[in-house]
């Protein structure tokens, strides 16, 4: 008999305000969905006309405004980069599927609870919660384990 401190939690323990959430990239893989085309459909129109649409993404480079550092990033990257800068990217007014997305893209998909979410939201975060802890995946968001 396994002593309770030693037993591997279950991934099926109910989700609380504190659980940190991310996007599970590998989801998109197992369930068919399109990584890329969700990303794209996050940008704005004028973003999405500037990303080419060969297989091989091209390779850019992007200047921190704030450390001033060149990094050399896809031009997907790029776009998410110059989106989150924007005041309209995350917006009360959007889904809160669409904002939990939209934070982790701009965060560079850091896990976050959904009391943080509710802070970069602004909506409540059982709304939060609510969202993304139930049976169904949306957009790969996941308790990061």
């Amino acid at each position: 008999i396994m002593q309770p401190s030693l037993q591997r939690p279950s991934v099926l323990l109910k989700p609380t305000l504190d659980t940190p959430y991310h996007i599970d990239y590998s989801w998109f893989e197992r369930s068919g969905e399109d990584l890329r085309r969700e990303i794209l459909s996050q940008l704005s129109q004028d973003q999405r006309d500037h990303i080419s649409h060969d297989s091989e993404p091209r390779m850019v480079d992007y200047v921190d405004p704030d450390s001033g550092e060149v990094l050399v990033v896809d031009e997907i990257r790029m776009a998410i980069m110059t989106a989150a800068r924007d005041p309209g990217f995350i917006t009360e007014q959007i889904s809160v599927i669409d904002g939990v997305f939209r934070v982790f893209l701009a965060n560079n998909n850091q896990p976050l609870t959904p009391t943080e979410l509710a802070e970069r939201l602004g909506k409540p975060a059982r709304t939060i919660l609510g969202a993304i802890s139930g049976r169904q995946i949306y957009k790969g968001i996941r308790p990061a384990l």
